[in-house]
């Protein structure tokens, strides 16, 4: 490995992560800036809210394949665990922060999820039923987003430990992790003090900045 494949890798992640997908959907659905709407994200959710479940499921599966591209193009084509995982923390990094779209993006879930499953279905299949129950049982985007990536990190450290996983993932774990949570910190306020919004709620007109 070198210093230059896992920097390219990275940097195929950002790119591929900064596609705004929700924005050109948002456009396709006949709304200009999705993140004048709701939660002002780009994300599935947020689609949900703001231009309903048909047009959602687009965004969330071009997020979600974002995500997996990257850390798939380093595991194949590259054959080396450090560039697969700097591409998957460069793609939730990406659409956090896109390039393409003025670095507001969104919180990054779909994407990470996208990630985890290229790096280990297996964690991609326990985070993603863990996340469905949670979802199901509580209709909180947000709660099943922080509770399945830390869960995700979990899986991969044990992973990791039985042999099952190379060790230079666990830097993408953790780091995906802590993007993810710090993304929803807001999120988090609002579920503790009682008024965040449930899935599909909320997508209505946000207020003008103020000058």
């Amino acid at each position: 490995m070198t210093l230059a494949i896992a920097a390219l890798g990275g940097v195929i992640g950002y790119l591929f992560g900064s596609l705004p997908i929700g924005l050109l959907v948002g456009r396709a659905a006949g709304v200009r800036d999705i993140r004048a709407y709701g939660s002002g994200k780009t994300g599935f959710t947020n689609a949900l809210r703001t231009l309903g479940l048909r047009w959602a499921v687009l965004v969330i599966v071009g997020d979600l394949a974002k995500g997996a591209l990257p850390v798939l193009i380093g595991r194949f084509l590259f054959d080396e665990p450090w560039t697969a995982a700097l591409g998957g923390l460069g793609a939730v990094i990406g659409h956090t922060w896109p390039v393409f779209a003025g670095f507001r993006g969104g919180r990054g879930v779909a994407t990470a999820f996208g990630a985890f499953v290229a790096v280990s279905p297996v964690a991609g299949l326990v985070v993603g039923l863990v996340a469905a129950v949670i979802l199901a049982l509580f209709r909180y985007a947000s709660l099943m987003s922080v509770v399945g990536v830390a869960l995700g990190l979990v899986v991969l450290v044990v992973l990791v430990v039985n042999g099952s996983l190379a060790p230079e993932y666990l830097l993408f774990g953790a780091l995906t992790a802590l993007a993810v949570e710090l993304n929803h910190i807001g999120n988090i306020r609002r579920l503790l003090a009682g008024t965040e919004p449930k899935l599909g709620q909320g997508g209505t007109p946000r207020p003008p900045a103020s000058a």
